[in-house]
């Protein structure tokens, strides 16, 4: 609950700075994507591989012109899937989020290639709040929530299409073992992903 209040906080603060930013320019639509994760554990005893998934939902983002400092916001339906190696065997956990990124951007103003292509770099939070299943086969447990801050880069073509790769820095434990079953006693794991997307805004 206390996640859920603090990402309202920011959309409020977000809604607030934009009624007072009367020329500020408005845009929304959808937003596809592709996601590789790799999960970051603990304990060396257990090995990740980089696991493929894919993201979809919608965009808004408002930016400021002349400076062009601006922020989008996001509601995803992510799909991050991992494969952990550990002393008993191979365990797979993929896993269904809702994700609400939030990014500051700042754009870059390029003489006579502006009105065609606009170069830009982002940071902001992240929560992800777990929609599939907690336990994974007996020995594993996803949390519900999960925070992390992303640091991205990207290019908007044409005013409409904006094509985008981020990194994901995981703040708080995605996973943790809830036994030995499968070797992995008393260890914890943090997501670090890459998100690479386009969207298309009107």
């Amino acid at each position: 609950m206390k996640s859920i209040k603090t990402m309202l906080a920011i959309i409020v603060m977000l809604i607030g700075a934009s009624t007072i930013t009367a020329d500020a320019q408005f845009k929304f639509g959808p937003k596809v994507g592709l996601t590789v994760n790799d999960m970051h554990f603990n304990k060396s005893i257990v090995d990740a591989d980089n696991q493929t998934g894919w993201t979809a939902g919608v965009m808004a983002e408002f930016t400021v012109p002349v400076i062009g400092i601006g922020a989008d916001l996001s509601a995803m339906y992510v799909r991050r899937n991992a494969k952990f190696l550990a002393e008993e065997g191979i365990s797979k956990d993929n896993r269904d989020y809702i994700e609400i990124p939030l990014n500051i951007k700042y754009k870059f103003s390029l003489p006579i290639v502006s009105k065609v292509l606009v170069p830009y770099l982002g940071v902001g939070p992240s929560v992800s709040f777990l929609t599939s299943r907690k336990n994974i086969e007996g020995a594993i447990r996803n949390k519900s929530v999960d925070w992390a801050v992303n640091f991205g880069f990207g290019v908007q073509l044409f005013s409409h299409l904006d094509i985008n790769a981020r990194y994901g820095l995981g703040l708080t434990k995605a996973v943790r073992a809830i036994d030995d079953e499968l070797g992995v006693g008393g260890i914890e794991g943090k997501n670090r992903y890459w998100t690479i997307s386009a969207a298309y805004l009107f």
